[in-house]
């Protein structure tokens, strides 16, 4: 046997492997997303739930790649509650995590400490995953109340307004 039919017998052999491999795989997948009137369900439960507190806040609800889908901002709250509370829903998204751990887990001096300076990220409390049958099918994120626990339980309150038609 020479050294061309090894190789050709190698090369045959890894496209078999190569293309057994590929073809287990499905050329498409589905997810799961949270509608337009969920998020904004979500969203004007968390924001009742920080009026009742006595807090002008926004809400903000993106999808899981971190795309707005509602935001909405009490009358009082300040210019810069719609971007921060955006921020917050978007690092819940994209870290998987409520805000309030990210920012425990990237303080100064932690190994993790650097992910904050990327754009976007704000790591602060009241930014919450939307999870469901073990997926992810969004975030939220509040802004506003006075401090990141507060944020989050309004953020809280606005998913559970939605728990049971999102189970699955």
């Amino acid at each position: 046997m020479n050294a061309r039919s090894v190789t050709t017998i190698l090369a045959g052999g890894l496209l078999c492997l190569t293309t057994s491999v590929f073809a287990a795989e499905p050329p498409t997948y589905t997810m799961k997303l949270l509608t337009p009137e969920s998020a904004l369900k979500a969203a004007q439960a968390a924001l009742a739930k920080c009026r009742k507190d006595g807090f002008q806040t926004a809400v903000a609800v993106v999808d899981r790649s971190g795309v707005v889908q509602v935001v909405l901002r009490d009358r009082y709250a300040g210019a810069h509650t719609p971007d921060t509370a955006v921020g917050k829903a978007w690092t819940a998204a994209s870290f998987k995590q409520s805000t309030l751990g990210f920012a425990v887990e990237t303080q100064p001096g932690k190994p993790m400490s650097g992910i904050r300076q990327l754009p976007r990220v704000v790591a602060a409390g009241g930014g919450l995953p939307i999870e469901a049958g073990g997926n992810l099918l969004g975030a939220i994120g509040v802004s506003g109340a006075p401090g990141g626990d507060a944020d989050e339980a309004c953020a809280a309150a606005g998913i559970k307004a939605i728990a049971d038609e999102i189970e699955f």
